[in-house]
């Protein structure tokens, strides 16, 4: 009898309709930054919720790459996904904004625009699509790497140089002169060690996670894009929530954002010394001028709306 009266108190003590929401991440380490901050968001949510909800994180490409696992979100077959913003770009206009190169002057310039208004209506901007926007991870600067320095234009001309499967990143690389090569992640360490590939380009933590510092030795910090990552999570199960958890949800993932942020700054650092150690040379004298005024053309193509215009004005005048 007192094993069933405990019983019955262990199961009075569990949430009712307790939910666990599958996010998913591209990203080898359990530690990358987002990674850890999609689970500091879960025990965030644990806590405010009472165990009502809870996020697992499959990082590591285990439910697909990001075209695979975003689409799985439109219709709500997933329910989260941590994608590099520029994925969204062919669905949700305005994404474009914070993905165009050379916008943004520095890291600092890029937070405080998308903690503003520039930023909630680029969050926004994909609902059509069947996305919600919850906020806005850092992924540091790109830059070029190779097995030669990149200090100018001239240097990136003919590269066959690995770019995110989209058509502005397509026309970037071409801007540049390079041969855009558009390929998922997951195939770029065997296409740097095998030459089918010259060149890629990303941030320092995923140039030593995903050990592309192996078969290239030289990172020309070409700074191109600050483009940020993004969280989103499906409408069609959002709109299932009450508007308490929606707002629960929102404010977990906008305070995750200053624990990713800490997160990144101390992976960038010791991602930095990873590769250097590793015999990788940093290329700090880039002529940046000049290849900021290539993207012209890149600017006229894709900022083809007043809207978009206005968007990027708004981000140019936000420093």
């Amino acid at each position: 009898m007192k094993m069933l009266f405990a019983a019955a108190i262990a199961a009075a003590a569990l949430p009712l309709h307790a939910v666990e929401l599958r996010s998913a991440d591209v990203h080898n380490s359990d530690e990358y930054p987002t990674v850890a901050a999609v689970r500091h968001m879960s025990e965030t949510l644990d806590k405010q919720s009472g165990g009502r909800y809870k996020i697992k994180v499959f990082n590591k490409g285990a439910l697909g790459n990001e075209k695979e696992t975003l689409d799985q979100v439109k219709i709500g077959a997933l329910e989260m996904n941590r994608v590099n913003i520029s994925t969204l770009n062919a669905i949700c206009p305005k994404s474009l904004v914070p993905t165009m190169p050379f916008l943004f002057d520095s890291i600092a310039h890029m937070r405080k625009t998308l903690d503003g208004p520039v930023g909630e209506e680029v969050l926004k901007g994909c609902e059509h699509e069947g996305l919600v926007g919850l906020a806005f991870y850092d992924s540091g600067s790109r830059s070029i790497y190779a097995k030669k320095a990149v200090r100018s234009l001239a240097d990136v001309k003919g590269l066959k140089i690995r770019v995110q499967p989209s058509e502005l990143w397509v026309a970037v690389a071409s801007a540049m002169g390079a041969n855009a090569t558009p390929m998922p992640t997951g195939e770029v360490y065997t296409a740097l060690k095998t030459g089918l590939i010259d060149a890629a380009e990303n941030n320092v933590p995923s140039y030593e996670g995903f050990k592309h510092y192996e078969p290239v030795k030289f990172y020309s910090r070409t700074e191109h894009s600050m483009a940020p990552e993004m969280l989103v999570i499906s409408k069609a199960v959002f709109d299932k929530m009450p508007k308490a958890d929606q707002d629960m949800f929102r404010a977990a993932a906008k305070e995750s954002v200053a624990f990713q942020r800490a997160r990144w700054d101390e992976q960038e650092a010791k991602a930095l010394a990873i590769v250097t150690k590793a015999g990788t040379q940093v290329v700090a004298d880039v002529d940046k001028a000049a290849f900021k005024a290539a993207m012209a053309p890149v600017y006229t193509k894709f900022i083809t709306t007043p809207d978009l215009q206005r968007l990027v004005k708004a981000v140019q005048q936000n420093k």
